[in-house]
């Protein structure tokens, strides 16, 4: 095996390992789960690791350098129409091939899927030409992000009830394995060029604009369309009984998500050949190497979405169900905690930026901190997403205090800090939020008796909002400690900017 896609291989085993634990502990001392269940469960655990090893390995072969490639040569037109117009078709291209967007569009009855994903995807073009321009022009991410959030939340109050968590879970559902990569890898393009303090900051913050149209989008959808209950379809464990059985029902799956995988990456490949044919940017080597990245890129979506859909969904859907039928299903809001806490290391768009993150910041913050962090808010996410569906509360109640908490922080903490911590929530929502916790908060609602698009929508918007509060504490931290560093340093004039005790103590401050 290739020592890279190796390393990729171990990563993601010990990512989905937890989950897969907390799984079997349950089947065994809370809800019992047939060994049928159990089997298909651990098959699609196989197929998910692996498929995240392909996953990083091809996205750090093609999406990245395509996307740094595109962005430095933005960065180096002058005319601010074309980029504006670059900026909105790559935006649009890049969403309508997002796995994720197709899967909520079928959720969504009374809006045709069509309508829903054009909708989202013009709000992501849209907005991913703002945030070029943001760029481009030095503006200041947390302002902007003020001003368009206020928006959103003056816009929620007008829009009908039953489309508010639809409108939200839009956001993060678009910004999931295809438009990460790509979305972060331009950022980094389009500050490569600049230069100054603020160029690393600078190269965060698209993910969290691009996460903003479509959610703006769906709003103004909402005003045309009122979804009725959604028509969501509870899926059931496959029967198998022997190993031939598991094997032929992933194998009879797996065309049917190569085809859409091969979808997804069509306009990709098309609009690097594009690129290429006109900048002739890419040498002989780099093209193969970019060629050979979007192979794995394929296999490792292929296998990924195949492992989730079939293995983990229905039992994530079986688990809500059983659980909230428990006479102490309070229990929900503990197990969801920690279902969350270990989730989040098996999303593949996480690992991405989380790399980026400790390279762009020269590893001040490291993937292991980022992690941390990332999982503790999405822990805090999934108990607020079953302690909701099990009280009947709005959304409103936390998506607007918890907006308004976010936002205000941001005016405090370091700029970088706000960059990641507004790209950590849209990449936090991704494929395993949508297909295992989604379906466990639809199981939880339905056997409860709730409204699905009221109770148990919402949860992607959740997970997309605690992870912006949970790293910016990490920010105010940041701030505080390397603040006493200054200070030591001034009083200590032995102990200089540049000397190892100040770059440990600055790394410790990270942690």
């Amino acid at each position: 095996m290739n020592p890279k896609l190796r390393e990729k291989t171990l990563e993601s085993l010990s990512a989905v390992l937890p989950i897969t634990g907390i799984v079997l502990l349950i089947s065994v001392f809370i809800v019992p789960i047939s060994l049928a269940a159990i089997v298909m469960f651990l098959a699609g655990a196989v197929l998910l690791i692996f498929g995240m090893g392909f996953f990083q390995l091809g996205a750090e072969m093609a999406m990245t350098p395509i996307g740094e490639g595109i962005g430095v040569q933005i960065s180096k037109t002058k005319n601010v129409l074309a980029v504006l117009l670059i900026g909105f078709v790559m935006g649009v291209i890049i969403t309508v091939s997002e796995p994720d967007l197709q899967v909520l569009a079928r959720q969504v009855p009374s809006v045709p899927d069509l309508a829903l994903i054009l909708t989202v995807a013009v709000g992501v073009g849209l907005f991913l030409a703002v945030a070029i321009l943001r760029i481009r022009y030095g503006i200041e991410l947390s302002r902007l992000l003020i001003l368009l959030y206020a928006v959103l939340i003056v816009l929620s109050f007008l829009v009908p009830r039953d489309f508010l968590a639809v409108a939200f879970d839009s956001g993060g559902v678009t910004t999931g394995p295809m438009t990460v990569p790509f979305i972060m890898a331009l950022g980094i393009g389009l500050a490569s060029v600049r230069s100054g303090k603020n160029a690393a900051s600078d190269s965060f913050g698209l993910v969290a604009l691009s996460s903003v149209g479509p959610i703006l989008a769906v709003l103004l959808l909402g005003c045309f369309f009122k979804p009725t209950e959604a028509a969501y379809s509870l899926g059931e464990v496959a029967k198998v009984f022997t190993t031939r059985d598991v094997v032929r029902v992933f194998a009879l799956e797996l065309p049917a998500y190569g085809g859409e995988v091969l979808i997804s990456l069509f306009p990709i490949a098309a609009v690097f050949v594009l690129f290429q044919w006109f900048t002739r940017r890419y040498q002989k080597r780099q093209i193969k190497r970019i060629a050979v990245g979007m192979i794995y890129t394929l296999i490792g979506l292929v296998l990924f979405l195949c492992g989730v859909n079939v293995g983990f969904a229905p039992v994530g859907t079986f688990l809500g169900a059983e659980l909230a039928s428990l006479r102490y299903n309070w229990v929900l809001v503990p197990i969801g905690m920690l279902i969350g806490y270990y989730i989040v290391k098996a999303e593949p768009a996480i690992q991405v930026l989380n790399h980026q993150v400790e390279n762009v910041t020269d590893g001040a913050i490291s993937v292991k901190v980022m992690n941390r962090s990332m999982s503790i808010g999405v822990a805090v996410s999934i108990g607020l997403a079953m302690l909701r569906i099990l009280l009947n509360i709005p959304i409103y109640w936390i998506l607007v205090p918890g907006y308004i908490i976010a936002l205000v922080m941001s005016l405090f903490v370091p700029k970088i800090f706000v960059g990641i911590a507004f790209d950590s929530g849209g990449v936090a929502s991704g494929p395993m939020t949508s297909t295992f916790l989604l379906p466990l908060s639809i199981g939880t609602c339905r056997a409860l008796g709730g409204n699905l698009m009221t109770d148990a929508f919402g949860v992607v918007a959740l997970v997309a909002l605690t992870p912006l509060i949970a790293i910016q504490i990490m920010g105010v931290v940041y701030r505080m400690k390397t603040a006493k560093l200054e200070k030591a340093a001034v009083l200590h004039p032995g102990l200089t900017a540049d000397s190892d005790e100040i770059i440990d103590l600055e790394q410790e401050a990270a942690v």
